[in-house]
């Protein structure tokens, strides 16, 4: 197709001073934070289905959007035109890596010999541009929700047929990205879940589910793909009650079925406020369990209670996020992936690349205070001396677990009167607001 963005280069850093809305103010990838370079602490990923795919169109209106790559009729070569235009958009923007569905990059075909078929043309593809340009698949997935055949469910489906075609899927899905060198695979359940309880066998359906899952670490072994395992937990839409609803929910899941050794977190931030929870709860509970793999970055709406996938914008949640992160050793395998779509109303192509460089600062501008709070320990500080009676006397021997109720009793019915102290949640939250202020 040529150059598709014309009339915009590659995207510089100029500095927060800067009004020029295609250039970064806070993202200087080269950078040092800490030990890493901002590029190396936040692996920015563009989003396929989001960027290329979308088109503006909502459940109440038409497409506002006409990409060009998108007017292609014949459907390998509109899947071809993609590709270019993701990997110019991925230069111009500077981000190294990608995410997909297998749906995303190629068509369908009438079964699924020819779909896998279709597959391999488009992969080849990819696979010339990363050798061409250096850029990495962070992720791959199956799009196991968007076809009626999966009306019932995928893995969790009352179907044995469906079962059979969704490990089938899920099995290319996870050869071609082997094939790319992807560094994580995501399970993103997006129709294992409910409606009602009149017609569902839930007991069956979580065990299905864990055999699925099985049966994909199995053959991972089987082909030598050593990505990392990830499943995305949310908690509602499409379906009433998803059986991925939070973390805790996903690692009680994994618990019982003896999975825990094989999955990570891929934490969405809409996903976590969908189930009543902060983005830094979700990111705290995965750092505290050890399981924290990747970040789809947005955010949504709190007055709509449905997933809105807005580009991330709000400076304390990145904070948060990036503190949790940061404390958690970093994204290894993981990164930041944009699961983000431009307003309906923001239809030019060049709103894609002022929604990235928003998304892009706000983390980096995250990435900077989170980083000098944990420098100066003023939280962490804080929460050690909250803590400290565990420390010592009493509060020791419960942690060494040299206690039980008698001997608590005992020292109870002793005790001098209780004195707390204050918890400090405002002065804590002022605290970062001045860090969030004050670091350039």
């Amino acid at each position: 197709m040529g150059e598709i963005f014309k009339g915009i280069g590659k995207i510089q850093y100029e500095g927060p001073q800067s009004t020029n809305p295609l250039a970064f103010k806070h993202y200087n990838k080269d950078e040092k934070i800490g030990d890493k370079t901002m590029a190396e602490h936040l692996r920015f990923a563009m989003s396929w289905w989001h960027t290329l795919c979308a088109e503006g169109s909502d459940p109440f209106g038409e497409d506002s959007a006409s990409r060009p790559w998108n007017q292609i009729t014949n459907p390998i070569e509109a899947a071809k035109a993609k590709v270019d235009a993701g990997f110019e958009f991925m230069e111009k923007m500077g981000i190294d890596y990608f995410c997909f569905h297998d749906r995303d990059i190629a068509p369908e075909g009438k079964d699924l010999a020819e779909t896998n078929a279709n597959l391999d043309i488009i992969v080849a593809y990819i696979k010339e541009k990363m050798a061409a340009t250096g850029k990495k698949l962070l992720w791959g997935t199956a799009n196991c929700f968007n076809n009626k055949r999966f009306m019932h469910g995928a893995g969790t489906t009352c179907n044995a047929e469906v079962f059979a075609y969704a490990a089938a899927q899920i099995k290319k899905a996870i050869e071609v990205t082997k094939e790319l060198g992807g560094e994580n695979y995501v399970f993103w359940g997006g129709r294992e879940g409910y409606e009602t309880l009149l017609n569902t066998d839930t007991g069956l359906e979580l065990d299905n589910f864990a055999r699925l899952l099985q049966m994909a670490v199995d053959y991972a072994k089987e082909i030598g793909f050593t990505g990392q395992f990830l499943i995305e937990p949310k908690p509602k839409e499409p379906t009433k009650h998803q059986y991925d609803f939070d973390t805790a929910t996903v690692l009680g899941f994994l618990r019982k079925y003896n999975l825990q050794d094989y999955f990570k977190m891929n934490i969405e931030a809409n996903h976590a406020t969908l189930a009543q929870h902060t983005f830094q709860h979700e990111l705290n509970m995965c750092r505290i369990n050890n399981v924290l793999g990747s970040v789809d970055a947005n955010q949504g709406d709190l007055m709509l209670g449905w997933d809105t996938d807005q580009f991330p914008t709000n400076i304390y949640d990145a904070t948060m996020a990036m503190y949790e992160i940061l404390k958690a050793g970093g994204l290894t395998t993981g990164g930041l992936n944009f699961d983000s779509k431009v307003r309906r109303a923001s239809f030019e192509e060049e709103d894609l690349f002022i929604a990235y460089i928003a998304g892009m600062d706000t983390f980096a501008k995250g990435l900077k205070v989170a980083h000098k709070l944990l420098e100066d320990g003023v939280l962490e500080n804080f929460v050690a001396d909250r803590y400290a009676s565990f420390t010592e006397g009493i509060g020791k021997d419960i942690v060494d677990g040299k206690v039980g109720f008698k001997e608590l009793e005992a020292y109870a019915m002793k005790q001098a009167p209780i004195k707390n102290v204050s918890g400090k949640q405002e002065w804590l939250e002022t605290v970062v607001n001045q860090y969030i202020y004050n670091q350039a």
